[in-house]
């Protein structure tokens, strides 16, 4: 698993990132997250399945939250107890992923 990264580095890489942003998970650790809207319920249901299997192969899981046409997606580093490059990592692939999953423009 990759290192804490510092809230600088975190911001950095936010910065390659579209629509991401620093945020607190429940537990009040640092993460980021995004919320996407989508087309129609479907397709944001779509999509979450699709984050759900990335996350499983990644053996890193986020926190989702749907509520009809609209998405949140929070990662966060359990274990490390805020965000890692691997969280940046993993809303790279989330933001190709909503690309051609039915995100609304």
């Amino acid at each position: 698993m990759s290192d804490l990264l510092d809230e600088a580095a975190v911001m950095t890489g936010l910065k390659l990132l579209h629509g991401w942003q620093l945020a607190n998970d429940d537990e009040k650790r640092p993460a980021i997250e995004k919320d996407y809207s989508f087309a129609s319920f479907d397709a944001a249901f779509a999509f979450m399945g699709r984050v759900a299997l990335t996350a499983e192969r990644a053996n890193h899981h986020p926190e989702l939250f749907n509520r009809y046409r609209r998405l949140l997606v929070r990662w966060t580093s359990h274990s490390k107890g805020g965000v890692t490059a691997l969280d940046l990592e993993l809303a790279a692939i989330c933001d190709k992923m909503a690309a051609d999953s039915g995100l609304k423009t």
